[in-house]
């Protein structure tokens, strides 16, 4: 007898439950047709801008000019693998051709300057320091020229210091420097030299007062009274830089010819291009 009421209550409250629902449903489906009849005339009238989650596009967008970004060169797997444990991966350009211009890109930083212009006007000492201090100079800005090839320009760059290290043992050999203090000068200038790297970045990335202090600091060894001398030496550096930077990137990494401008000159805003220097397959 008990059975009977308590199944009549729950028929009565399923009834009503299911009621309930059909009446939300109903009164769900009523308002979001009036949202959607709301929203018909506005978009008729006026294309939505604004981001929303669906995967609808909006016409604004494929009008959109994206600006190219610089990325680096991509190198597979087994390129970085072997890089990773000392080695070069595939270039572009023959690696011998490579190592032949950056023996003849650091030639013409050690060749085609006149040390005794520099001598003379920054009243710097004749002797193997003075040269070294000029000659890391011009090795510096075709450091820095050459690392913006990629893989190439790097695997050059090596090169290029390594032929300066062999130059500078070998002068010092003819000059009768034995071999105690010669090692001692070489640590001692493998310290100054990666220090003015250092210091030569700074002051091209910033103003001129960074880059005078680095070249009253690693040039001029901090003696330095005349103004005008570290004034003449930014002045030289900015251009130099300016104007290597516009030389084809083929060019230097197949031939490594550089053409130095002079130290003073009258109008040292001018730049002009030099002509372009030839190679064949090579590589002389």
């Amino acid at each position: 007898m008990y059975r009977r009421p308590l199944q009549s209550a729950i028929r009565h409250g399923v009834h009503v439950s299911s009621s309930r629902a059909a009446l939300s449903k109903i009164s769900e489906g009523e308002a979001s047709a009036r949202v959607l009849l709301a929203c018909q005339p506005a978009r008729a009238s006026s294309p939505c801008t604004t981001p929303c989650r669906t995967l609808h596009f909006t016409p604004q967008l494929y009008n959109v000019k994206e600006t190219p970004q610089h990325s680096e060169e991509e190198v597979g797997a087994f390129t970085k693998l072997i890089e990773a444990m000392g080695f070069t991966g595939p270039l572009k350009y023959n690696k011998w051709k490579i190592k032949i211009a950056a023996l003849r890109m650091y030639t013409c930083c050690v060749e085609r300057i006149n040390y005794d212009d520099f001598f003379e006007r920054c009243t710097l000492p004749d002797t193997l320091n003075s040269w070294f201090l000029i000659a890391q100079l011009h090795v510096w800005m075709c450091l820095v020229r050459m690392r913006q090839e990629g893989r190439e320009g790097k695997y050059m760059c090596r090169y290029i210091v390594h032929s300066m290290w062999e130059d500078v043992e070998q002068r010092s050999k003819i000059m009768g420097i034995d071999a105690v203090h010669r090692k001692e000068s070489l640590k001692s200038m493998t310290e100054t030299f990666y220090a003015a790297i250092f210091g030569y970045d700074e002051g091209i990335l910033s103003d001129d007062r960074v880059l005078a202090a680095a070249l009253w600091r690693n040039l001029f060894n901090r003696h330095c009274e005349d103004p005008r001398q570290l004034e003449l030496m930014v002045e030289y550096v900015r251009k130099q830089m300016q104007f290597i930077d516009i030389l084809d990137a083929e060019d230097l990494l197949l031939t490594g010819e550089v053409k130095w401008r002079p130290l003073v000159e009258e109008n040292a805003q001018s730049i002009l291009k030099v002509a372009t220097p030839t190679y064949n397959d090579t590589g002389l």
